[in-house]
């Protein structure tokens, strides 16, 4: 072998802009907004309620009382990495949910989907996949190269939503971190700006109201449409 130099073909990105971070050009979606203490904590206290398995994924929560949630809601909208999101019930206006914009690299075009938050009237029919869509279309259409999902390797719900959406498995990092006093090894997940380009067409088809009957039923699963035009992507999840 002569020389030193790698042989491994590099890919010139001469021309890549640093894209804005969503705190600089917040998503626009009828279902999303920034989160507000304000407009937001009354409504997903209720949401939540009664419903402490929720937390059981995140670093924080449940909360014990709402004055404790709204301090939390405080903080979180003050953050802009992690840069929270209000999912909002499209039958009510209110908020439901929420999920962030996180590590948020610019320099190097990558950004992290996480702090996902669905109380049970988002755990029915379109709004939580859709709105995690338009987050994921939101970063690839500023110019982010790639989009992280990461959770713990126990959260099978986390795991197979990530391959619903497209997001290809790419190893699981173990003793990852210390969360609530627990071991979490953290199974990863992206989609490249290559991967969108195949992927963008099956979730506007998913998401067309021709693929849902007048029950709101799905004719064709978003699994089967991302599966068709990315396969390949379980590994070992």
């Amino acid at each position: 072998m002569q020389g030193t130099s790698s042989t491994r073909p590099e890919t010139s990105l001469s021309e890549f802009v640093p894209p804005p971070g969503p705190a600089a050009q917040p998503i626009r979606s009828d279902i999303l907004q920034p989160l507000s203490a304000d407009r937001h904590a009354a409504d997903l206290f209720q949401a939540q309620a009664g419903h402490d398995a929720l937390w059981t994924w995140l670093p924080y929560g449940p909360f014990p009382s709402r004055s404790d949630h709204q301090a939390w809601m405080t903080r979180a909208e003050a953050s802009t990495d992690p840069f929270f999101l209000a999912i909002l019930d499209p039958r009510t206006g209110r908020a439901a949910g929420h999920a962030a914009f996180l590590r948020i690299d610019t320099a190097n075009g990558v950004i992290e989907i996480g702090h996902i938050l669905l109380t049970p009237s988002l755990q029915r029919g379109r709004t939580a996949s859709a709105a995690l869509m338009a987050m994921i279309a939101w970063a690839m259409d500023h110019g982010y190269r790639r989009v992280e999902w990461k959770c713990n390797a126990l959260n099978e719900p986390s795991r197979r939503a990530a391959l619903r959406l497209g997001f290809t498995y790419e190893g699981t990092f173990r003793n990852h971190m210390i969360v609530k006093g627990a071991n979490r090894d953290s199974a990863w997940f992206s989609i490249t700006d290559a991967d969108w380009r195949a992927l963008a067409p099956a979730h506007a088809a998913w998401l067309d109201d021709a693929n849902f009957d007048a029950e709101g039923r799905q004719r064709q699963s978003l699994s089967d449409l991302t599966g068709r035009a990315l396969p390949g992507r379980d590994g070992a999840a």
